[in-house]
């Protein structure tokens, strides 16, 4: 495949993925609606699931070409990117995300950072027990997610039982001119399966491409992974939570991306029964621990901002966003000369 012929089919499976990644996102904002979820389970969980699709499709698509660094790199580089979309979407004018988010995502953030730690301890060390076909760092992982989202989910009822819970897929509702004029649950589930269904066409395209750009340009697969990869499955991300604060549907946009995180982070379970049987921290770059750091730091400055701003309410907080996009620069420096250190 020639350099051109890769951009094209590149920037070709990527687009579809985004568009595709944003519908998955609407359709399932649609069905939380319809069905009732609570609302942080809305953002936190359910259209975290969502626009996270892509990430798996593509990751076991690169998995089954031989190229665990670069599903890896996808995974920590969206969290990363996710962090980034963060602060794009606060500087939007008018947005004053920070100011505006509720407390209560403290435990989705604090459930993305404590999985991301636990996946970096697990790259670094990679234990080769397994149960399952699971190596222990995913099969760790995917339990204390579940574990969270439990948590993320009862303290939705105890919102909810209180009169406290924001309205339920306000974003939805409020994009359909109100509540009744969503579409139906129906039409719902089926626009939710065709968008999967063409992220499980283009999902493939996009590993191999993306595969032969680090080929063409010599540059590591986990560094391409936490770029190029992990920028364009997280437009879905970035698209949905722009969306969201052009309708006021702030608490959905930072549930969105922090939910997101935490997801990703859950992915390597099913990627390492993809994998076979070698467990997949075992054979993947240490370097990834780096991007999964950066994430991590990322997430915490972006919560420290959430609670600062509840204790003093007139805080500008505009500055936050500048310094996760410095961090987030100088995390892709370190990424870039740890893939390229022998």
């Amino acid at each position: 495949m020639s350099p051109t012929e890769t951009a094209i089919l590149f920037l070709a499976s990527a687009s579809a993925v985004v568009v595709a990644g944003v519908a998955l996102a609407r359709s399932g904002d649609v069905i939380a609606a319809r069905t009732r979820l609570g609302g942080i389970w809305v953002g936190s969980i359910f259209l975290a699931l969502a626009t996270s699709l892509p990430e798996l499709t593509t990751d076991i698509a690169a998995i089954r070409l031989g190229a665990p660094d670069l599903a890896a790199g996808d995974i920590f580089g969206s969290s990363m990117a996710n962090m980034l979309i963060l602060a794009i979407v606060a500087l939007t004018p008018g947005a004053e995300l920070f100011r505006r988010a509720a407390l209560d995502h403290v435990l989705s953030a604090s459930l993305a950072i404590i999985l991301t730690a636990i996946a970096a301890i697990s790259v670094l060390i990679a234990l080769p027990a397994t149960w399952l076909g699971i190596g222990a760092g995913p099969l760790l992982l995917l339990l204390a997610y579940l574990a969270g989202t439990r948590t993320l989910y009862r303290h939705s009822q105890v919102l909810q039982a209180a009169g406290t819970t924001p309205e339920i897929a306000a974003g939805a509702a409020a994009a359909a001119g109100g509540p009744d004029e969503l579409p139906s649950l129906r039409r719902a589930i089926v626009g939710f399966g065709l968008a999967a269904l063409v992220i499980l066409v283009a999902a493939p395209a996009l590993a191999t491409s993306a595969e032969r750009i680090a080929e063409l340009t010599g540059i590591g697969s986990s560094f391409i992974g936490t770029v190029l990869v992990g920028l364009a499955t997280s437009l879905p991300e970035l698209a949905t939570s722009l969306a969201a604060v052009r309708i006021a549907a702030y608490d959905l946009a930072i549930g969105n991306l922090f939910g997101s995180n935490a997801v990703n982070m859950a992915l390597f379970a099913p990627l390492d029964l993809a994998n076979g049987a070698t467990p997949l921290f075992a054979v993947i770059s240490e370097v990834h621990a780096i991007t999964a750091l950066v994430a991590i730091i990322l997430m915490g400055i972006a919560l420290g901002a959430v609670v600062y701003r509840t204790r003093l309410p007139g805080a500008r907080l505009e500055s936050v966003s500048f310094i996760m996009l410095l961090v987030y620069v100088a995390g892709l420096f370190f990424v870039y000369f740890g893939d390229r250190a022998p």
